[in-house]
């Protein structure tokens, strides 16, 4: 199956790419390797997927991996809807998975505009290119961060969504509601994913695990906020990448459908700095601050449709995950 992957340089995209490749599917990587965070673990990340830094960094040029001969990537944003209509017109793809995005909630605070285009404008480029070049299944990422405050806990799918707090969380809404109409009104298949808070190798510097490693590997004060009052559904990247691929093979698509995909346990982020400090053998020096704007006390998956649907099974625990997620950062920056 020829499968493109937008968002392929970042940490579900790349993950994603790699076991496609292995199973034997044909995937075109894209990605426009932005600057939010270093671009260095980005070109890492492709380097691991046989593509070299000196091809990737050019524009709108695909090259072929030295690694897997059914890889290749082009960098190439989404907002540039001629080349994105030129590279759906060569490939022919069977079906698009959307994990290209502007990421982070913090961000979208200080910076809406680059959400607008990326996570709005591209997102609506994508569903032209998915209508117009026959698309078989469109999957592509929404966010827990939709569910805003909700109180009722687990996170229901059928929960109203209506009043996100951040403007990452309204692009991700935004989202599935395009991707709905595009089901109804031209008749290809769209099914969207609300992730819950991925870790593991390869993750992102802004994300908490990642955080708070590297501070207490490096002797430095963790940012703790809402004096640690909060709970997170932590889901490792294997857990996800193994639903993603349920859903990818999948012959019965029709129509739009939305899902929760996350571990479906919460654990209290005091727990989560306990088992990373146990991880690393030192102590974490913990800053205590009130909650930030457009964050949120708690996130909880209800995955029991997937569970039916699917077949979807996490069974990584916080222990497993964080002791991997570890060693990998470990020799990551340790290596020469």
């Amino acid at each position: 199956m020829r499968i493109l992957i937008t968002g392929a340089a970042g940490f579900i995209g790349f993950h994603l790419s790699e076991k496609l490749v292995k199973i034997g599917h044909t995937v075109v990587g894209l990605d426009n390797i932005n600057d939010y965070y270093d671009p260095r673990l980005k070109y890492d990340r492709l380097k691991e997927l046989g593509i070299s830094e000196k091809f990737a960094v050019k524009f709108n040029k695909s090259c072929k991996s030295s690694k897997f001969e059914n890889f290749e990537f082009i960098r190439l944003k989404l907002e540039d809807r001629e080349n994105l209509s030129k590279l759906f017109a060569h490939y022919q793809f069977e079906k698009v998975v959307n994990l290209a995005a502007q990421a982070g909630v913090r961000y979208s605070i200080e910076n809406p505009q680059v959400y607008i285009d990326s996570n709005l404008v591209g997102f609506a480029n994508l569903l032209e290119c998915c209508r117009r070049h026959f698309i078989k299944h469109l999957i592509f990422a929404s966010s827990s961060s939709v569910y805003g405050q909700n109180k009722k806990v687990p996170f229901s799918t059928e929960d109203n969504v209506d009043h996100p707090i951040s403007l990452y969380a309204a692009t991700k809404k935004s989202n599935e509601l395009m991707a709905h109409t595009y089901s109804h009104l031209y008749g290809f298949p769209t099914t969207g994913l609300r992730f819950f808070t991925v870790y593991g190798p390869w993750g992102r510097p802004d994300m908490a695990m990642f955080l708070f490693t590297n501070a207490i590997m490096n002797d430095k004060p963790i940012k703790v906020f809402n004096n640690g009052n909060q709970e997170r559904d932590f889901t490792y990247i294997d857990d996800i990448v193994a639903g993603v691929v349920k859903i990818i093979d999948a012959q019965n698509n029709e129509g739009y459908s939305l899902y929760n995909i996350g571990n479906s346990k919460p654990v209290s982020l005091l727990a989560f700095i306990e088992e990373i400090e146990q991880q690393l053998g030192k102590s974490a020096q913990k800053e205590m601050l009130p909650m930030q704007p457009g964050d949120v006390e708690r996130t909880w998956a209800d995955v029991e449709s997937l569970k039916r649907d699917f077949e979807y099974k996490p069974n990584t625990n916080i222990s497993q995950g964080i002791e991997k997620f570890v060693s990998w950062y470990k020799s990551y920056y340790t290596k020469s």
